[in-house]
């Protein structure tokens, strides 16, 4: 267990010390990070020539197996950095490597879950999950066989023919999961994928998630807004900074032992803690992106 107090952001030469560090767990054979994102940025232009830096040289590394939450104000460019480690977005300057290997285009090793709905509306549950087989080429009936089987995992056995606008959120929620995993990606890039849901329905979704997750052990980066919601899932949680220009400012080691229950997980002193550190960093920047847009 480490000390009481959060960790924050290495300074400068904390991050050259890593650096080296890595240098020297990979020549030793060691697994490359399942991604890394360095010193990325990403300028837009707008439609009237002006030019906007939505992230600026942001750092970011992901380990095999290891589930890492980034937070950080509305319009911080969460969502960007990870379009970026989806290969949706090409970054202007800096790089992403995928297991070692530099990102080319679209992440294939990646599964996505978005934010909004990614159910086709005329298609059914089961339809859904196994679209990204269909078109990965695997028999129709193969597919089928493994749709049943992840609409089991994730609570809608059953409910294979059923249509989205015949499922509740939490059960669409569930659909876009098993469509996510089916293919069993090695990085799982998760976009506030709850945001829209009730709290109770919500904190279900987090530990069925988290108990996929405990018996598979892939790499996760996971974008929210709700700090307890990072706190209760993640081994590491990443503070990003209001934009523009933004870049990690702060990265706490979450170091609750696992299984956990996000319920309950809230109550321990341990949680409590980490929490005060993370909003002592992550208010000032909340406060002044609120600013900017009450400006704007």
């Amino acid at each position: 267990m480490a000390e009481p107090g959060p960790m924050r952001a290495q300074q400068p030469a904390a991050h050259a010390s890593a650096a080296l560090a890595a240098s020297g767990a990979l020549a030793a054979g060691a697994q490359p990070p399942a991604l890394h994102l360095d010193r990325v940025t990403c300028t837009f232009t707008s439609g009237d020539g002006v030019a906007y830096t939505a992230m600026r040289e942001a750092t970011l590394t992901v380990a095999a197996g290891e589930f890492v939450s980034v937070v950080g104000p509305t319009g911080c460019g969460k969502s960007t950095l990870l379009n970026m480690a989806a290969g949706l977005l090409r970054p202007s300057s800096g790089s992403v490597s995928v297991f070692g290997a530099a990102l080319q285009g679209v992440n294939h090793r990646a599964g996505y879950m978005f934010q909004g709905e990614a159910l086709m509306p005329w298609r059914s549950a089961l339809a859904n999950v196994t679209a990204g087989l269909e078109f990965a080429g695997v028999a129709r009936a193969q597919a089928r066989e493994q749709g049943r089987d992840w609409l089991r995992r994730v609570g809608l056995g059953g409910f294979e023919n059923r249509y989205p606008h015949q499922m509740s959120g939490g059960m669409r929620k569930r659909a876009m999961l098993a469509q996510t995993l089916i293919r069993d990606p090695d990085i799982i890039l998760m976009d506030e994928p709850f945001s829209a849901l009730d709290i109770q329905t919500r904190q279900l979704m987090e530990n069925e998630v988290l108990d996929l997750w405990m018996a598979r052990r892939k790499a996760v980066l996971f974008i929210t807004h709700d700090l307890d919601e990072a706190i209760a899932m993640s081994d590491r949680v990443v503070v990003l900074s209001a934009g523009p220009d933004t870049h990690p400012i702060g990265e706490f080691v979450i170091d609750i032992p696992r299984p956990r229950d996000v319920a309950e997980v809230r109550m321990q002193p341990r949680f409590i803690e980490l929490h005060q550190g993370i909003w002592a960093v992550l208010r000032d920047e909340v406060l002044k992106g609120y600013e900017r847009q009450r400006k704007a």
